[in-house]
């Protein structure tokens, strides 16, 4: 495994996503960012990825565990969620 599974919230299964969609370092993932991210594992990979795969992939950003995140953050990636 490599320096993404050594993020929160990231194990085999979203590493694995990462990687397959060219994310291989916890800085392409903070450039990139959640949503497009996101977008990229949806579009590529897993056509049902879920919510909480969202704020598990915010979390590792920002570097804590999903359930930690603001619920200001939380409520603005449901929205976004919602419009896919």
């Amino acid at each position: 495994m490599g320096a993404l599974s050594h993020l929160p919230n990231v194990g085999k299964v979203l590493e694995n996503n990462l990687v397959q969609v060219g994310i291989e370092t916890p800085e392409q993932l903070r450039e990139i960012g959640a949503e497009d991210t996101f977008i990229r594992i949806r579009a590529c990979v897993d056509h049902g990825a879920c919510l909480h795969m969202l704020y598990g992939i915010q979390g590792a950003i920002e570097g804590v565990p999903y359930r930690f995140l603001e619920d200001s953050t939380k409520q603005k990636l449901k929205k976004f969620f919602k419009t896919l």
